[in-house]
Parts: structure tokens; sequence; C-alpha cells
């Protein structure tokens, strides 16, 4: 018998109301086996007494384990701590900005990049005035994604004019450092440039800036949740298992400081392959890495190829109790917009791929729109 054994016995209770269990909700504070006693020390904010009742019935039918006995204690809330003012934006940031959406990933190499910047196109394809920050320091990615090799403008020697292309006003630290020099910063100076990035930075009236976070929790995004008052988040994952662990300390850093999770996209969910037979003379099946695929009359066919597995981001989605806004098939065109700096939903209107993006967009402007 272990703590282990215990909390797994408890995440599968959920929250009244909810698709998420206790447990990463963090209402578990701690448990303790002495000898042949079970204490669970549980912590509801809800005034709602019903639903404590609820919760402490449900662990007690739940968690059974004979020779021991079980107590639940329920222990105060912490109180949570506004770190930022969000009542006023213009306090912490140069401009009049409707929504500031972040989009973050556990890790690295899951396509996060790629995401924000046609994200940010499609909303801009919509009508909204967009802006789009790349807040990766070290890994600079956008003068590539967006193909530009210029300098900002700097206005009396105090403000930075963001460059502006397709109607989306634009900053990177690669715009400014040359995106070839390597920076080696310690936190203090990378939490100091992320501030620029937002008080010193022109960026006028915009509906929408999309932040494009590095990978992680780190520096920048502990800048952001204690001095930029963020509207909600967007966890980009790949259907892996090691992607989606990671995807879970992502959201539990966004519910720890207060913004709003507003759901998950599985990139490189699948990859549509398809073809034609030549010379086929009527229905017939093929197989395709032990895929068996229906081939039609005149020889074509397809089939949507999970590169990892199917499904993990939608049960991810489901675990946190979110969302699941999108999920964006492989595509060598996506790669191939990215090397030439031209996002895709600016050169293809019919591809899967591109209404996959507009449909994400869609989703955003109605979270906003529901509020």
């Amino acid at each position: 018998m272990d703590k282990n054994t215990i909390l797994k016995e408890l995440q599968k209770i959920n929250y009244p109301g909810f698709n998420r269990d206790i447990v990463s909700f963090g209402m578990i504070k701690d448990v303790i086996i002495d000898h042949k006693n079970i204490i669970i020390f549980l912590s509801v904010s809800s005034s709602n007494e019903e639903k404590k009742i609820q919760i402490i019935q449900e662990i007690r039918e739940n968690v059974k384990i004979d020779g021991f006995q079980l107590s639940v204690k329920l222990v105060e809330a912490e109180e949570s701590r506004k770190t930022v003012d969000t009542s006023n934006k213009h306090l912490n940031v140069d401009g009049n900005i409707g929504n500031i959406i972040a989009v973050a990933s556990g890790k690295g190499g899951v396509g996060k990049s790629t995401v924000a910047l046609n994200l940010a196109c499609s909303l801009s394809l919509l009508g909204k005035k967009v802006g789009f920050l790349d807040l990766d320091i070290y890994g600079p990615s956008l003068p590539i994604t967006f193909g530009i090799n210029e300098n900002p403008e700097i206005k009396d020697g105090k403000k930075i004019v963001p460059l502006e292309k397709n109607g989306i006003k634009l900053m990177s630290f690669g715009f400014i450092s040359g995106n070839q020099a390597p920076v080696i910063w310690r936190g203090p100076l990378v939490a100091k440039m992320t501030e620029q990035f937002f008080r010193d930075v022109e960026w006028g009236e915009l509906d929408y800036l999309i932040l494009d976070l590095p990978p992680g929790t780190g520096d920048v995004q502990l800048t952001l949740s204690q001095k930029i008052p963020m509207d909600g988040a967007i966890i980009i994952t790949t259907p892996n298992d090691i992607s989606l662990a990671d995807v879970r300390k992502g959201a539990d850093m966004f519910n720890k400081v207060g913004t709003r999770l507003l759901g998950v996209v599985e990139n490189m969910a699948f990859m549509k392959i398809y073809g034609q037979i030549i010379n086929a003379n009527k229905k017939q099946t093929i197989t395709i890495n032990d895929h068996l695929v229906n081939v039609n009359e005149d020889g074509t066919f397809e089939l949507n190829y999970s590169l990892f597995k199917k499904g993990g981001g939608q049960s991810e989605s489901e675990r946190l109790g979110v969302s699941m806004l999108a999920q964006i098939p492989y595509s060598q065109d996506l790669m191939l917009s990215i090397d030439q700096g031209t996002p895709i939903v600016f050169s293809d209107d019919n591809s899967d791929i591109v209404k996959s993006f507009k449909s994400l967009a869609q989703k955003i402007l109605d979270h906003a729109n529901s509020e």
C-alpha cells in the first residue's frame, strides 16, 4: 500500500458538474498512511456544502482497502492571490487590446509556433485587428515563418513600432537581435525583455494579440502571469504520450496563475495519404501499413494515417475538462509554407488544413463572444 495507489483511486472521482478529477484540480492536499489508517486531506474552495458531502461520500465509496480504516479531513482552501489587476490592461500594456491569448506547449517540437502564426492570420482574415508577439527569446522563429528580415523603428527614442505584414502587427526578439545571434541570458534579463515587449511596443488598437510562448514553464511564463492580464491560453500537443504528459504541466501552470484554459489543439494528429491505382476497373481494397483501405472504381484512395497514436489529444482535453479546439493534420504544404515565410492560410483557401485553422480561429471568437 502506498500513496500513489490511493491517488489512482481518487483520480476516478470527478468534481461535481465537471469532467475533471479532484486530484488534477489540486483538491487532494495530502495522503497519509499510518499503520492501518489512511487519512486523506481534502480542500474544496466551493462554499456549497452539498458538493463537499458528495465528494467525501464518493471518496469513501471508491477508496475501500481491506484492513485499512479510511478518514477524510477537510482543510481550508488557500485564498487565491491575484498577481495582476485585470480591470485595466492599459496599466501593463501600451495599446488598447481586446484579448490577449497565449499559445503554449509543455515541450518543444510540437508545432506551437506554426499553429500560433496561422491562428493569428486566420483571425485577421475574419476581419479582426491582430498583433502577433513571438516571445521565444532563445529561439525566435517569426523572422523565418513570416519571411521578414527587417528592424523595427524606434519612435522618439522610446517606443518600438511593430513591423506589419498582411495587416498583422508583428514583434519578435529576432527582429532586434538578428535571428542568427545566439542568446545567453539569465532569468532577470529574460523577464525584463518580456515586460518591454508589452510596455515599450506601440501596439495601438487590436482585437487580438496572440502570444507565441517558448516551450515549458519558465521565466517568460512567470513574468506574464505576474505582469500581463492574459484572457486565455491554448495548449498545443501531439498525440504521443511524452507530449501529453507535458500538456498537464502547462495546464496546471495556467490554472495556478488564474488564466483560463480555452482548450487543446492536437497538431500532427494524422497524415492524409492519398493516391491512385492505374488501370483499376472495379472497387477493391489495398493495405497500407496494415490498414485496410477501400479503392474507388477510378482507382483513387485515401487514408488518414496516425503518425503517433489516435485520440491522445481528445482524451487529454476530456481529462482537463476543456474543449478539443482542433486536430491539425501533418502537411508537407504547411511545412513548405513555413520555410518560404508565407503562412498557409494566405495561400490556399480550400485545403483541409486551412479549414482547420479557420475553424480554430472561429472557436476563439466564439469563446470571446460568449463571455
